[in-house]
This record gives C-alpha cells, sequence and structure tokens, in this order.
C-alpha cells in the first residue's frame, strides 16, 4: 500500500526503500511537500520526486539504480575529437535558472515533462541555497546545453539535462565528471538506465548497494574548492 506523506510534517522520515513497489519500478510515496529539509532528505535516502503536473508529489526509488564514478566516465573518439576542436566553453552555477528552465522546456518538446513549475521552484531555492547545482554549455555566448543536479556530501544526484546543438549536452557532461573527480566526488547518481548513459560509462547496481554507498558518501565532505570555479 502505497505511503501517503504529512504535507505538514517535513521532518517526517520515508518509509524504507524496501516497500518501494515492483510495478511501477520504485514507487514509494506520494504526497508532502517539496521543501528543502523533505528533498535533502529524500536524496540522502536515494529518493526522488517525479511527477506530472496533474499528480500529487510521487517519490521514487527504483532498482536497479544507474550510477557512474567520476574517473569511469567513457570518452567515446567522436566526442574526444569534439573537446579537442574547442566549439564549447563550459561553466558552473552562471546560469541555473536558464538551464532548468531549458530542461523543462526540451522535456515538453518530447511529449510530456516532469519538471513542474512547482519542481523549477523547489530546485530553484535549493541553489539559492547551495545545493544545487548547473553545468553551462556556451557556444558564442550562447547557451547551448547544460545539466543540473543536487550535491551533497561525496556525491552528484543528477537531475537533466539539454542540449541545442550535437554533443554540447555529453560536452558538459564530461566537464562535470572531471571537476567532480578533482573534487573528490565518488558518485554520480543518474537514476535510470539510459542507452546514452550506458554509452557514458553509467552501470546499474542493486539499490541496496546503492543506499549503502549513499550511506558513506554522503557524510564525506568533498574538497573544500567544489564548486568554486572562477
Amino acid at each position: 500500500m502505497l505511503h501517503w506523506l504529512d504535507i505538514e510534517n517535513d521532518a517526517e522520515p520515508f518509509p524504507s526503500l524496501d516497500y518501494a513497489l515492483e510495478e511501477p519500478n520504485g514507487l514509494l510515496a506520494a504526497g508532502g511537500t517539496l521543501s528543502p529539509q523533505r528533498l535533502l532528505n529524500a536524496y540522502r535516502c536515494g529518493i526522488f520526486p517525479w511527477f506530472e503536473e496533474d499528480q500529487p508529489i510521487l517519490w521514487w526509488s527504483p532498482d536497479p539504480r544507474l550510477v557512474l564514478k567520476p574517473n569511469d566516465l567513457h570518452i567515446s573518439r567522436s566526442l574526444k575529437k569534439c573537446i579537442n576542436k574547442n566549439l564549447y566553453s563550459c561553466t558552473v552555477d552562471k546560469a541555473f535558472n536558464e538551464v532548468i528552465v531549458a530542461c523543462s522546456t526540451s522535456r515538453k518538446e518530447q511529449q510530456g515533462t516532469w519538471i513542474t513549475d512547482s519542481m523549477i521552484d523547489a530546485y530553484q531555492t535549493l541553489f539559492t541555497l547551495g545545493h544545487a547545482h548547473s553545468v553551462e554549455v556556451w557556444a558564442d555566448e550562447k547557451l547551448v546545453g547544460g545539466l543540473y543536479g543536487v550535491s551533497i556530501g561525496q556525491v552528484f544526484f543528477g537531475e537533466s539535462m539539454f542540449s541545442r546543438l550535437d554533443n554540447a549536452s555529453k560536452v558538459g557532461f564530461a566537464f562535470l565528471c572531471k571537476q567532480l573527480s578533482q573534487w573528490e566526488f565518488q558518485l554520480i547518481d543518474c537514476q535510470v538506465h539510459s542507452d546514452h548513459l550506458e554509452r557514458l560509462g553509467a552501470s546499474t547496481i542493486p539499490r541496496k548497494e546503492f543506499a549503502e554507498q549513499l550511506a558513506v558518501y554522503c557524510l564525506k565532505k568533498p574538497s573544500t574548492n567544489a564548486w568554486l570555479l572562477s
């Protein structure tokens, strides 16, 4: 039976991941709010929100989980050539709002989006508080790609990416992995399987193993210069 969260108690703990449904895969709870406290508690437990505009907030923890260690990124020959040509430049946290809105727009163009207005507001708040971050990809001073997610300890929880030119999001993701490795991050959460991310080196692990890794890495601090690029 689906657990409903108390809308007036953001400190309420989530149910055990063992209660997540097999079909649909990973659905664990519904309701509550998208407050910073609720969101950060969710990510630490291996849970994320995913819902459409006409639905209540739905909370998920699929099994298995798609993850990538920053040093395990696979860069294809074509991507390496693109990076070496310096067609794009990358920044961090320079245009978070523009990135998340672009991610939302690109999803709508693909028939449906889970990045609702309430989600945008919630992650913009997390960004203001220093918990959410973005990578921007630029070409001739125009934003052509990017991604955003949540950072806790030595874990980056990827949420979404977009691309307006060929390979722009891949270049941004490669840039992110390089920076995370330098900042002593141990894990990138990619949520659910996709061929695109698998080709970049991501692989699936059991949910139980993922939760065990979070219990360790979310409590460890990254390097002191994390997210402080000039």
